[in-house]
């Protein structure tokens, strides 16, 4: 993509450390899939600590931008329309963003969803999907903005992967996969771009309360194939309580502002229940077979 207009990288430096560390200028920052859940959540509570918030969605109207109110009448974000799976689109939208603010501090990518099913179930055009929307999507956000973030010299990549991207989760093979890319791509990244003044980092969510349960899609054949139905029902079912027994997402917000006001942060921030935080670091130091007989116990898979 042809780099928007952005200052010097003099004047950029100056303008971010201030925009960054000391709040004497407000943030700019870009979220995809901010129409709901995870993203929303963030953009709302950075909208009220005073950044100047341009969430995604594949469903916002066209350009020129439109503004997410809630039913309270709480502050506004604006939403701006994006497809993470669109090149153009992606482009357009920030080209948008960037020649209006005339810079782009802080990249959080949380758009995305889930696909379950086996994976002897799973066609081929769906576990792409999956894939392209969870870990391409994020690949072509952090193309589009690198050299804008580099020429500044300084910015934030945000990139929400999941408890899922560290422990494969039983029927949710391809979201997993989607997911373990996403932690391995963000941590050579990391290294890649330091030079240039550039955070990257993990945010790691266990189960929340979200539309994600409700917007999950179930491979076609996934119900329909009796070899495997009972157990993917049973371990459906386990996910599910957990989703729909979770806390609600506030609580990312105020992490993801620690994050971007931390001039160094850590590669990896790990945020849920403690009990699915403790299980990341039992499989660390347990014997592989005993970590994977816990984990199918607790789908109900034995």
């Amino acid at each position: 993509m042809s780099i928007p207009h952005v200052p010097s990288a003099e004047r950029s430096k100056k303008e971010m450390k201030g925009t960054i560390m000391d709040g004497k200028t407000p943030r700019i920052v870009l979220i995809t899939g901010a129409s709901s859940g995870i993203g929303k959540a963030c953009a709302l509570h950075l909208y009220k600590k005073g950044c100047r918030v341009y969430g995604t969605s594949r469903t916002a109207q066209d350009l020129p931008m439109t503004s997410v109110r809630e039913e309270d009448r709480s502050p506004t974000f604006e939403l701006i329309p994006m497809d993470v799976n669109s090149g153009e689109s992606i482009e357009r939208a920030v080209e948008f963003v960037v020649n209006r603010e005339d810079r782009l501090d802080v990249l959080v990518n949380c758009a995305g969803y889930g696909l379950a099913g086996a994976a002897e179930d799973t066609r081929e055009e769906e576990a792409r999907d999956q894939v392209e929307t969870n870990f391409f999507g994020v690949f072509r956000l952090c193309r589009s903005v690198l050299p804008i973030m580099r020429q500044q010299r300084a910015g934030y990549v945000v990139n929400v992967s999941s408890i899922g991207g560290l422990i494969g989760i039983p029927f949710q093979s391809l979201y997993s996969a989607s997911k373990f890319a996403v932690e391995g791509f963000t941590e050579a990244l990391r290294a890649e771009v330091h030079q240039f003044g550039i955070q990257v980092v993990l945010i790691e969510p266990g189960d929340f309360h979200t539309g994600f349960t409700a917007h999950r899609r179930k491979a076609i054949a996934a119900e329909e194939n009796p070899v495997y139905r009972e157990l993917f029902a049973r371990a459906l079912g386990v996910m599910e309580a957990d989703e729909m027994n979770g806390s609600t997402p506030g609580k990312i917000g105020p992490l993801l502002e620690r994050i971007i006001t931390t001039r160094s942060p850590r590669a990896r921030y790990r945020i849920g229940p403690a009990s699915e935080r403790l299980a990341v670091e039992l499989k660390k130091v347990m014997p592989s077979r005993l970590f994977e007989w816990a984990i199918m116990k607790y789908y109900q898979l034995r």
